[in-house]
């Protein structure tokens, strides 16, 4: 299982990396050019994801000894979740409701969009938890039961 588990990981780190070289050098389709950005930020997430992934694995199986294939549907389902925590970020950033808070350069925007994209990619759970905050404060919505109460167990 761990075979199968590492080849998705780095079949979909590959995937997303070869997107954001190809976005980067214009290899997008002209229909999608208006939402580069937006797809840039899913990309960068998915890197992020399987980063995290990764180094999962390497610690689980590697360093504690402490591997189980009971995490196998996390490790699957985590890039996807990571994907789409990149993409959001890019709607929250896009729609004023996060705020990159330092001083940067008109022409580096993007960047910032790309690196909270990574972030959120890399730590789901925060980045959930900082959208649920956002929600909350602007529209009033209720945190989900998994941070009213006790928090759920922490990613592996």
């Amino acid at each position: 299982m761990i075979f199968l588990i590492c080849s998705y990981l780095i079949l979909v780190l590959v995937g997303a990396t070869a997107a954001v070289l190809s976005m980067s050098i214009g290899l997008l389709p002209h229909a999608l050019a208006d939402d580069r950005v937006g797809l840039m930020c899913a990309a960068v997430g998915a890197i992020g994801g399987c980063l995290y992934c990764l180094r999962a694995v390497y610690l689980n199986r590697c360093v504690r000894g402490t591997w189980t294939n009971d995490w196998a549907a996390w490790y699957f389902l985590r890039p996807i979740t990571s994907i789409c925590c990149g993409g959001v970020s890019f709607l929250f950033l896009k729609a004023g409701l996060l705020v990159l808070e330092s001083g940067t350069k008109s022409d580096a925007s993007e960047i910032g969009f790309y690196a909270l994209a990574f972030v959120a990619g890399l730590n789901v759970d925060k980045f959930v938890a900082k959208v649920e905050d956002v929600a909350q404060a602007v529209w009033g919505i209720d945190k989900s039961r998994s941070r009213n109460g006790s928090e759920e167990k922490n990613d592996k």
